[in-house]
């Protein structure tokens, strides 16, 4: 397996300069830095090359997340979203490609939050999410990209809430470029048992975010780590295993992660390294021995 963590754990907003995290979690001992892919939709060409070579030279692979905005949901009723969607998603899967980034997962499928204030057709989402991900996958493929389908909690999305669902979805849009990918926060809420999800997931698992419940690094919280470790040795999982904690407030992360108080205890960046670089040590030991 190698190791990954996501640039939002030190920042507030989506948007930045993904250049310095690069050494960070080098540094740390991690594998990859997972972006937020709307923040490369503004890049240059020149910008995506530079931040490709530096990852290379680093020996750092990049990958990328993202919760589709509302205005570009590919699973909307109304077929010139979709179509505005399935182009926006092309435009971004372009820009990727060009940083070097071989995957990008969560809500590529629909929305993100979701919008409960009306009425929802799921089949009809999901019918619709599933043709133009079948689009985009087609788009992905020659650019060696895969999508990876995120199952969220119920409170921020609806169409895949679990293992089964986002097992169900992959089947169905039949493409080889799309995978499952769990995330333990929203598994500790949705599973009834985190290690037999991701038993159930087998080779369909392509990316796993790890994170404690109360969204703090894992071993700060009570998740269930070896049996997490031990699931995974089950389906002989080998992928990208990406921390995704968030502990500070401020900023849109804040907001729309819904972090209201500081979950860091006014830690500096250096103390917020060391938490990290502690959790890998922590995570390797239960995944690995």
């Amino acid at each position: 397996m190698k190791y990954g963590v996501y640039f939002a754990y030190w920042e507030n907003e989506w948007e930045t300069d993904y250049e310095p995290y690069i050494e960070k979690v080098k540094e740390l001992g991690f594998d990859i830095l997972e972006v937020a892919a709307l923040g490369l939709i503004h890049f240059s060409d020149d910008e995506l090359n530079y931040l490709k070579n530096l990852a290379e030279t680093a020996d750092i692979q990049l990958t990328a997340g993202i919760g589709i905005p509302k205005e570009f949901d590919v699973s909307s009723e109304d077929p010139l979203v979709r179509k505005k969607g399935i182009s926006f998603m092309k435009d971004l899967l372009e820009q990727c490609h060009k940083a070097g980034i071989d995957r990008i997962g969560g809500t590529i499928y629909s929305y993100w939050p979701a919008d409960y204030s009306k009425l929802i057709n799921k089949p009809e989402i999901r019918k619709n999410s599933i043709e133009s991900i079948r689009e985009l996958a087609e788009y992905a493929a020659p650019l060696n990209i895969t999508l990876l389908a995120e199952t969220l909690n119920r409170f921020e999305q609806f169409l895949l809430n679990d293992t089964l669902e986002a097992i169900d979805y992959v089947k169905e849009v039949g493409k080889s470029n799309v995978k499952v990918m769990l995330d333990t926060f929203h598994m500790n809420i949705e599973e009834d048992s985190i290690p037999d999800a991701i038993r159930l997931a087998g080779n369909y698992l392509g990316h796993l975010h790890i994170g404690e419940g109360n969204r703090k690094v894992p071993g700060k919280g009570s998740l269930d780590w070896s049996g997490i470790g031990q699931a995974l040795q089950d389906i002989n999982y080998s992928d990208y295993v990406v921390m995704e904690p968030f502990v500070k407030m401020g900023g849109q992360v804040g907001q729309d992660i819904k972090v209201w108080r500081d979950l860091s205890n006014n830690a500096s960046e250096e103390q917020l390294d060391q938490e990290l670089a502690d959790s890998l040590k922590f995570v390797k030991r239960h995944f690995e021995e």
